[in-house]
């Protein structure tokens, strides 16, 4: 039997707008509203609204909640600060990765961890299972909360109208309560768009009142409504990884070039640990494949397990590919081999259907905002 998708409280507000909706991760979602490249355009030059209230918010709380996600996770979630927020992974024993996330420290025993949508129930199942033992509770908050997220260079100023936050002061990574528009929000400098902006957590009664106020207050500068499609071209020209393309359950976060996110000084043993420093051992003497960017010599788009060729072999897959709107050619992250890895490597080609269309290897990520 099918199961009818989620709807998210601003469903309604969605649909008067025109939206093209689409099933992601078991949520009714919209997809574009008008055209994807106006949507991306606009997010790199003025502002976009988004809805994420799919995303899955899980609270941790409790004595050992910093010693909890500790063990649970592959972070060092005890040295975040109150306020501050660190993207992290929860990995299986053997090292795979079961998800990216954002926690956030709301208090000293207090924590929102936030999953994928595709991810959230199988991540709340293992914190759960984890919890055992530590003075800690696993809450399933993913009904409690809406999200909303500004994002774009002309985000501060459209926020900053509705706000008396300080928003000058809230670093990336960051978050501190506040109102908006009259709503009381988790105010987060973060995001998945390669530019600054803001994600606002608040109860989903308010969703609607807070979408209307952003849209009226950002529409001077530019602010218009986005969906999922320009979502994932403007974090694939940012390098940004997406679950199920560049991480999944066979990659360790040493496979993925984010090794980084793995800290084995914290005390005491986490999950995973082990498989991770052989990971990271293969990593440093032979790493298999590294992650990099392709961008097309001609006009045909790569898409997700698309082989990745050179000297008439198969050299890695395509993970992520779209045309880029800010470059104007289409792009793609892959899984490439060791020796052909480097910007600048020659010969490389991805197979479009029987066609060895010319490629150019480059560093990720393809594109850099201005500070």
């Amino acid at each position: 039997m099918s199961t009818a998708p989620r709807l998210t409280a601003l469903d309604a507000a969605h649909r008067a707008l025109g939206a093209t909706m689409t099933d992601f991760a078991g949520w009714d979602m919209p997809l574009r509203y008008g055209s994807e490249r106006d949507e991306h355009n606009a997010v790199r030059t003025g502002a976009g609204l988004f809805d994420l209230s799919h995303m899955g918010e899980i609270t941790v709380t409790g004595p050992q909640a910093a010693d909890f996600l500790d063990f649970a996770l592959v972070g060092n979630i005890g040295s975040v600060g109150v306020g501050r927020a660190r993207y992290t992974m929860i990995c299986r024993e053997d090292g795979g990765i079961l998800d990216d996330l954002i926690v956030y420290r709301l208090q000293e025993q207090e924590y929102m961890v936030v999953a994928n949508a595709s991810n959230a129930q199988v991540v709340l199942d293992a914190l759960t299972a984890r919890a055992a033992g530590f003075d800690a509770a696993v809450r399933d908050d993913r009904d409690a909360y809406a999200l909303l997220a500004v994002q774009g260079p002309q985000s501060p100023a459209i926020l900053k109208s509705l706000t008396d936050a300080d928003l000058d002061g809230l670093k990336y990574y960051a978050g501190l309560p506040g109102t908006v528009a009259g709503v009381p929000a988790l105010i987060a400098r973060t995001g998945y768009t390669g530019e600054d902006g803001f994600e606002l957590f608040v109860e989903p009664r308010y969703a609607e009142k807070l979408w209307q106020a952003l849209l009226e207050a950002g529409a001077p500068v530019g602010l218009i409504p986005c969906g999922l499609s320009c979502r994932d071209t403007l974090r694939l020209e940012a390098g940004m990884p997406l679950y199920g393309h560049e991480l999944t359950t066979s990659l360790t976060p040493f496979d993925a070039g984010l090794g980084r996110v793995v800290k084995f000084e914290k005390e005491g043993d986490f999950v995973g640990r082990e498989a991770l420093t052989e990971a990271a051992e293969r990593a440093r003497t032979a790493p298999p494949r590294k992650l990099v960017g392709l961008v097309a010599e001609g006009r045909r788009v790569p898409r997700a397990g698309m082989s990745v060729v050179a000297g008439g072999e198969v050299i890695g897959e395509i993970t992520s590919g779209a045309p880029s709107p800010t470059l104007g050619k289409p792009i793609a992250m892959a899984y490439v081999d060791a020796a052909h890895a480097e910007p600048g490597a020659e010969g490389v080609g991805v197979d479009i259907r029987g066609t060895h269309e010319p490629y150019e290897v480059v560093a990720l990520p393809f594109y850099k905002r201005r500070k």
